[in-house]
């Protein structure tokens, strides 16, 4: 019976200590996450995980609000060099060469195992995945994802005489009835589009719009200097400057929401992101619609997408991966597309009982995925951050009348092209 004492007082021991200090058992994930449009999405992202921690008590998530992308991108480095890394993060979408260069983050295809996860895989829409594979593998799962839109005030319409029901469909009916809706003294101009923060990605609208993409898919190559794209910038150039239908110079694109909100404006070209926010705290009736077209429709997706970290055990990795098959499922990318204005990131969020309810109360709701059709990738490459500083400083040296945009656009293609030759 000693032998039979011994063994029962070891088990009741060894299952006091388990009981006393349960985490001991779970898994740790660190993710770091971001915010770009501003209001309370640190909320609803720290719910979801807490929904997530309490259907899987074996794994903890300890998510940490790191500021706009860019703080997003050099905090989870920083952890990465410092022996202190994240296993998985929120980063931007288009960070995807910079991280591959690194040797920073892993192939989603090299951690899937099963029939279901590959298929998972695939169940994304496509236009939202171009920013997140290359090389035939996939490297991002899209998570707080955009395209861009247009807000704008009906009441404002109605004031000046112009149908509320039908927005500007081509540049040229913008630059019509944004004439119309600007006012002498300077209370309301007819349109704004943001030219601070991510200058580039508006500039990707109005390029896809004049029929020019900014890059090709490999992240070596950039089109800075063509015809269309310059044409593109001259024409962002003259809403200020020759039409006067926005202020000339830079729009700052933290603000801007909030000058549409004060009525300030009575279009503004800005994320699906702020949907949500512009409906609970517009006190006018406003209208969201697909941006205006020169050649064609366009709009770059944004955003920003889920990847794992190399640094990260197997157990890690498999945990890593139960969060954001969570986090990405189409009841919770129903329910952050209803509490954002962020895009569903697949068919099926758009399938969801809840979601179908809520376009069909609020249609405004499905113009960013519509739009998703005429959706190209944002501007990523390989050193995507001084291309895209290159670019920026060009866009806005042409909109201050530093540079004219044929000479600022040179310079920047002629940049990229030192920076990028290597890499083919």
């Amino acid at each position: 019976m000693k032998p039979l004492k011994k063994l029962l007082g070891a088990l009741s021991i060894a299952a006091m200590c388990w009981s006393a200090n349960p985490a001991a058992a779970a898994t740790e994930l660190t993710m770091y996450y971001p915010v770009a449009v501003g209001g309370p999405l640190t909320a609803i992202v720290d719910s979801m995980v807490a929904d997530f921690m309490t259907e899987n008590p074996d794994i903890t998530v300890n998510a940490i609000y790191a500021g706009n992308y860019n703080d997003a991108r050099i905090k989870a480095l920083a952890a990465l060099n410092s022996g202190q890394p994240a296993q998985t993060s929120v980063m931007f979408s288009i960070d995807l060469y910079e991280l591959i260069e690194q040797d920073a983050i892993v192939a989603f295809d090299d951690i899937v195992t099963t029939d279901e996860e590959r298929a998972w895989l695939d169940s994304f829409y496509p236009a939202l995945m171009e920013n997140g594979t290359t090389g035939g593998k996939t490297w991002g799962i899209p998570f707080q994802r955009s395209t861009i839109v247009m807000y704008y005030n009906k009441d404002a319409f109605r004031a000046a005489g112009l149908d509320p029901e039908a927005p500007p469909q081509t540049w040229d009916e913008l630059v019509e009835m944004g004439k119309k809706l600007t006012k002498e003294d300077g209370s309301q101009w007819g349109a704004m589009i943001p030219s601070t923060g991510y200058p580039y990605w508006m500039f990707g609208a109005l390029t896809m719009q004049n029929g020019q993409v900014l890059m090709n898919d490999s992240g070596d190559t950039t089109f800075f200097d063509d015809p269309a794209v310059v044409e593109a910038l001259q024409f962002w150039y003259d809403l200020g400057n020759t039409h006067q239908i926005m202020p000339a110079g830079t729009i700052e694109w933290g603000t801007l929401r909030q000058n549409f909100l004060e009525g300030k404006t009575a279009i503004m070209w800005h994320s699906t992101g702020n949907l949500t926010a512009v409906k609970d705290n517009a006190t006018f009736d406003f209208g969201v619609a697909m941006l205006p077209a020169s050649e064609r429709r366009g709009t770059p997706t944004g955003g920003g997408n889920f990847y794992i970290f190399k640094q990260t055990t197997p157990e890690e990795r498999t945990a890593a991966m139960k969060l954001i098959k969570f986090m990405t499922s189409p009841e919770r990318s129903a329910e952050w597309s209803m509490k954002t204005g962020y895009v569903g990131i697949s068919p099926a969020a758009y399938q969801n009982e809840a979601l179908v309810n809520y376009v069909e109360e609020f249609p405004y709701a499905a113009v960013a995925r519509d739009q998703l059709e005429f959706a190209t990738a944002e501007l990523s490459t390989y050193q995507t951050g001084r291309v895209r500083k290159a670019l920026d400083d060009a866009i806005q040296a042409a909109l201050t009348g530093a540079a004219t945009p044929e000479q600022a656009l040179g310079e920047a293609q002629a940049v990229a092209e030192r920076l990028l030759k290597p890499y083919r």
